[in-house]
């Protein structure tokens, strides 16, 4: 009941003034997505307390919000499953797009760099990859996740001014959330720099240690990539040496998020790193790049099981993997025999060597032919004259 009173007080959509003077153009961008984060976090915290848990608790926030990111994430998985396709497509053709750029080097006229330009779009054309279509799951993410940031960081002003937020979230809830306390110690919208300044050193615990797992999970993701799903053609080209580099680099952001971000922010980007780790892992494992060190143990998996994958792609028993290998050899082999026979060049000094020697080796022929003729006419002779 509490969720239909929660969206029957929902104001119009018309985007709400900030709290501070002037004119908020990041709010009033974000305005839709902060309302549709606002209904999910309301419709969970709803379901959470229609099974009994305490409106006001810290964990039934929580759980609200790790509904959020099952919903956030579950949405995006195409988009996900596209993103691991693009990078290893992008990694697998690095080699050629290294011939490319070592073709053009050295060559700065407008011309050179247009036709480099044009092969490179070219053999992203062919591949069906562009270095955007890797970063499309972050790039979708990011808004919501600038929404939750301002949803969440502003819910201490909106609760001292007596306000709720853009939408569902009425003032009593924002209340709430205001008063919700993790484990009863730390506020979700309590920030690293709050709990530092408040002497609150079991928030302070409950922070380092989850931006000490968002590092561990972002470093694991990462590592799962280059060190199990790649060809061995593709870690040799720069955009693995690129990885190499991100793999130590990248998880150090979450040191900022750390610091300055609300617990709640924190919660949700960890939850959403252990949604991407264990996706990636069922990814890997299902889909593993051809080649790699992913797609042989999954070979190995199938033929424990008496299966294999057939030339599409496809799992088949063994049986019918082998028929299949046995016609392809056949058909090889036919074909072989039927294609024409390839003249082994020969040198002019050769051929002229060649053609000399024939007609010497039917000389002696000849000339022992005559003289067998002779023999034998002797010996007719000689048999007469007896």
């Amino acid at each position: 009941m509490d969720l239909f009173m929660a969206l029957a007080a929902t104001p119009t959509p018309t985007p709400s003034p900030a709290p501070s003077a002037g004119f908020d153009l990041l709010g009033t961008i974000l305005w839709p997505l902060k309302w549709l984060v606002e209904l999910v976090l309301v419709a969970w915290h709803w379901v959470f307390t229609a099974i009994g848990l305490p409106p006001a608790d810290g964990i039934t926030w929580v759980l609200a919000i790790i509904g959020l990111v099952i919903v956030v994430r579950a949405a995006m998985i195409p988009l996900f499953v596209r993103q691991i396709k693009s990078q290893r497509k992008m990694m697998e053709i690095a080699p050629e797009l290294k011939k490319v750029q070592e073709k053009y080097k050295g060559k700065r006229d407008q011309l050179s760099r247009e036709a480099m330009s044009r092969e490179t779009m070219a053999l992203y054309k062919k591949h069906g990859t562009t270095p955007v279509s890797s970063c499309l799951p972050l790039l979708v993410q990011m808004p919501v996740f600038f929404s939750l940031y301002s949803v969440l960081s502003s819910i201490k002003l909106h609760a001292e001014l007596g306000q709720g937020g853009v939408g569902p979230l009425t003032p009593e809830l924002t209340m709430e959330f205001y008063n919700a306390k993790l484990f009863g110690v730390a506020s979700l919208h309590e920030t690293l720099i709050d709990a530092f300044n408040s002497q609150n050193t079991p928030a302070i615990i409950i922070l380092i240690t989850l931006v000490v797992l968002m590092i561990a999970s972002q470093f694991f993701t990462q590592l799962q990539i280059i060190s199990k799903n790649l060809s061995p053609e593709a870690k040799t080209g720069q955009a693995y040496q690129m990885q190499r580099i991100m793999l130590f680099i990248l998880p150090l952001g979450f040191i900022f998020s750390g610091v300055f971000f609300p617990l709640g922010v924190v919660i949700y980007w960890f939850i959403s790193n252990l949604w991407t780790m264990g996706q990636q892992f069922l990814v890997i494992r299902e889909m593993p790049t051809p080649g790699s060190e992913a797609a042989k143990e999954r070979e190995e998996r199938l033929a424990r099981k008496g299966k294999a994958l057939d030339a599409s792609g496809k799992v088949v028993p063994m049986e019918k993997y082998l028929a299949e290998q046995q016609r392809l050899y056949e058909e090889a082999e036919r074909a072989k025999a039927a294609a024409p026979k390839r003249q082994q060049p020969v040198s002019k000094q050769r051929a002229k060597k060649q053609a000399q020697k024939g007609p010497q080796q039917g000389q002696p022929g000849g000339a022992g032919g005559s003289g067998n003729a002779g023999n034998s006419g002797g010996s007719g002779t000689t048999g007469t004259a007896s």
